[in-house]
Order: C-alpha cells, then structure tokens, then sequence
C-alpha cells in the first residue's frame, strides 16, 4: 500500500472524467448519468433514506444536579486518587447526584466505577493518569474483547447497568498506554515486544475457540496471568450517557466503548491513540448514538460500529441502530467510519455528516485508509442496513474512500456471509486516492442498493471495482486520473 500512497503524494493534478470508467467486467449494474433501475439505491432513496431527524429527536444528554464533590474532599492525593474518586462517586451517588470534580494536577488511579447520576468532571489542567499495573483492574468484570463475550480486566473507567452518567470537562485521561506498558502485548515488535515478553496470541486463539464453540460466558474467566488488554471508557448496559470535552489519549486497546447502551452523546472530545487495535470510539450493541464534533487522531479506525463477532453476535442479537455522526475531524486513521467488522448481531440506520480530513503536513506518517468502510467474512452473518454518508472533505491521502468488503478476515463457514444493502456516498470530495471506490461481495450473496452520487475524486491512481453487487448507482461523479498513471 505505501509505494503506492507515496507516488500519490508526488502527482500533480490529475484530468477529471466521467464516472463509471474503467469498471471491470463482472460489475452487476452501474449506471453513469441516469439513475439505476428500480427502488432502493438506484432511485436515489434507499433504505429508510435522509432520516436523522428520527433519531436525533430521540438522544438527549443526561443533565446533572448543581452539586459539586471534589475529590481532594474524599481522600485523593496526586499520588493515589483511586479510593477518593471512588469514596467521591459513592457520596455524590448517594446524594441524588451531580459533579464529581477532579482539578488541576496530575492524578494517578487505577480503575474508576461510575454511579447512576454522577458526572466525571474533569476542569481544565486535571490530567487522570491510569496505572499500568494489571491488578489496579482486578476484580474481572464482564465485557467484550474485540466484541466476543469475556470476564476480563476491568476498563479504565466502567459503569454497569446504571443511568444518567457523564465524563466531562476540559482535562486529560491519560491510558499510559506505550511499548513498555501494555501496547506490546499484541506480539509485535512495531510495539515494542521481543522474545520473553508476553503476548496476547494465546489468549485471544482461546477466545476464539470459547466464541466458536459457544463455551458459556461464565467459564471464559483471563484477567490475571493472562493478556487482554482492557478499553479505556466502557458503560456497559447504561442509560444516557454524556462524554464531552475531555481528551482521551494512550488507551491500552480501544478508547471509547459504550457496550449494549442506549441514549449516548459523544460530542467534543479529542482521542489520541496511536496504540494496536486503538480504536477512537466503538459504539457496540448500541442504540440512539450521537458522535459530533470530534477530532480523531489514531492508528487503527476512528469511529467503528460494532454488534458483536461470530456466533456471540448472532446469539446475542443486539444490534447497533440510530447512530449519527457529523462534524468530526480525523487526523489520521484505519477508516474515519467503520461498520464491522464484528457486526454479527446487525448494523442499521447509520446517518454520517459534514466530516473532514485535513491535508496532513506530515503525510508520510499520518493518513487515513478509508472515509467508510463496510468490513466483514464469511464467518460473521448479521446484516448492515441504510448507512448514509454526505458532506465530506477530505484532503489527506486516502486508500479508498469507500470499501465494502466480504474478506477482510477470517474462513471457515462460507455461508455465513451479512447481508448488506442500501449504502449511500453523496457529496463527497476526496483529493487523493488509490481507488475511488471498492464495492465486492461474494458469489453467493450479492451486496444490494449502493449508490455512488454527486461527489468527486481528484487524483486517483487505479481504476474502482464493482463485483457481486446488485442495483449500484453511480450518478454525477467525477474521477481525476493522476498523471503517470
């Protein structure tokens, strides 16, 4: 993928042409100036079409009471915050609810549960900076590792079952998360892992294997002596939940994971993490998600929609539905959004506005792969549903705007295959490309209803692919040919 990103980097502006050139042969149906036949895509109104008015209406931030509990009441010392924090909650809890104040300084903590009614409140200069000993997140709880049911290390910062909670402010969470502490567990030496340091291979081959075989949840208990790293911030079954303002930075794995939530606003906070498999914010089994107005700047995806992997998804059947996201930022980055690829329990009703992809002045280094990317195997089933996305500018060099893939991983069961339909891409404006757009089911089950509309992509260096698709419109779309190619 670099040599080519890195010729892409070198080329002047490219001649635009019409839409539609250079399909291969095996494309279903593109159509290039006249809309497809029939409904859905085609017609230019798949699925549920423009609904985000519906679910907007339905998200509402949880308000707090004006009650303030600072944590240097209950015990806390820049040097161990952990019992004050969780003595601050408990009293705040207690009390109807409010704002659990961290101020300006460096804290250092281990795990943090939050409370029903209790708001996480961050000012301006605090900075929570996480332990990066293992135990400091002992008792296990029950979670999803890379979205397979699992009794775990605690996250960073967890609530169960509880309702109307809140992380905000202006200040810092800090993961600790480096090649020293906890990023080398993955086994590569990318992250600083060597022969005689531990890794995770083991563990996860293990989980796989529990998932596979449908093991019970009850006996797939790691945490101490195994290698799962924890996410940062997981509600895990909660009602209304507010992260706002904060930046987030060096999770050990994923930063931001609301599991089987309902009612959730992420709204301007700033995630930094450069860390393996750290994902900037992973709505899981969610319903009725907001995601605006934030800035991402990771190496694995930004924002990725998740309803869980293989036969944990599909037994557990919660999918993730009403998420909008818009006006967002992204740095750098696997694909600003993601769908998958562990969406076995379904994916539905996903509405993507306004994002930007600033030129990065730095472009060998940073970059994005994907604006959307609908990513899954033959392994995982479920099925995604009505995913718009309008109003992007994206000037960074980018690998293909649009990817929807049947292969990203994984074998076995070829039957197994989601079902996939009404994909919308309109008003898009990409500056730099390896390929404008990657559309490719399988054989036996054909993806259905995308529509390509309205957009552009200046410098684009190999021709689009359209395979096993079904009722693909592509309508108004211009594509530069870079020169040299």
């Amino acid at each position: 993928m670099h040599p080519t990103r890195r010729q892409l980097l070198r080329l002047g502006a490219g001649s635009l042409v019409a839409a539609g050139i250079g399909l291969p042969a095996g494309t279903a149906a593109a159509s290039g100036g006249a809309a497809g036949s029939g409904g859905g895509a085609g017609a230019g109104g798949a699925g549920r079409g423009w609904d985000v008015g519906a679910v907007r209406g339905r998200i509402r931030a949880p308000r707090f009471r004006d009650e303030w509990f600072p944590i240097t009441a209950y015990g806390a010392t820049p040097a161990d915050a952990t019992a004050g924090i969780a003595a601050a909650v408990a009293a705040c809890h207690r009390a109807g609810g409010g704002h659990v104040v961290v101020p300006p300084g460096v804290w250092y903590t281990g795990a943090i549960n939050l409370l029903s009614h209790v708001d996480l409140h961050l000012e301006e200069g605090a900075t929570l900076r996480f332990s990066t000993d293992p135990a400091a997140y002992l008792p296990v709880v029950r979670t999803r590792w890379q979205s397979v049911e699992v009794y775990n290390y605690s996250p960073l910062i967890r609530a169960e079952g509880q309702t109307d909670i809140g992380i905000t402010g202006k200040g810092v969470l800090d993961g600790a998360g480096d090649n020293e502490h906890w990023w080398y567990l993955i086994g590569s030496g990318q992250y600083g892992w060597h022969t005689g340091l531990p890794d995770q291979r083991a563990d996860w081959a293990e989980l796989e294997r529990m998932n596979n075989e449908q093991v019970p949840v009850g006996q797939r208990v790691f945490g101490a002596g195994h290698y799962l790293r924890p996410s940062f911030i997981q509600p895990f079954r909660c009602t209304n939940v507010l992260i706002e303002g904060v930046t987030v930075k060096d999770s050990p794995m994923w930063t931001i994971h609301p599991l089987e939530c309902r009612n959730v606003t992420v709204q301007g906070v700033t995630v930094r993490n450069l860390g393996p498999n750290g994902d900037g914010c992973d709505p899981e089994s969610c319903t009725d998600v907001l995601i605006r107005d934030c800035v991402f700047e990771t190496h694995d995806d930004c924002i990725a929609i998740k309803s869980g992997r293989d036969a944990d998804g599909r037994r557990l059947g919660l999918p993730s539905r009403g998420i909008i996201i818009e006006d967002c930022t992204f740095i750098s980055g696997g694909a600003a959004v993601a769908v998958g690829s562990e969406m076995s329990g379904g994916v539905e009703d996903v509405y993507v506005q306004r994002l930007h992809a600033p030129a990065d002045p730095a472009a060998e280094e940073a970059y994005l792969q994907w604006l959307l990317c609908v990513k899954s195997t033959s392994t995982r089933g479920g099925y995604v549903h009505n995913v718009a996305v309008r109003d992007v500018d994206s000037r960074a060099w980018m690998y293909r705007p649009l990817e929807i893939t049947f292969s990203y991983q994984g074998g076995g069961d070829q039957s197994l295959y989601p079902d996939v339909r009404d994909i919308r891409f309109d008003r898009v404006r990409v500056a730099r490309a390896e390929r404008a757009y990657r559309v490719v089911g399988a054989e036996t089950q054909h993806i259905r209803a995308v529509a390509i509309t309205n957009s552009r992509f200046d410098q684009v260096a190999a021709e689009a692919v359209v395979q096993y698709a079904d009722d693909i419109t592509i309508r108004n779309v211009r594509i530069g040919v870079a020169q040299g190619t």
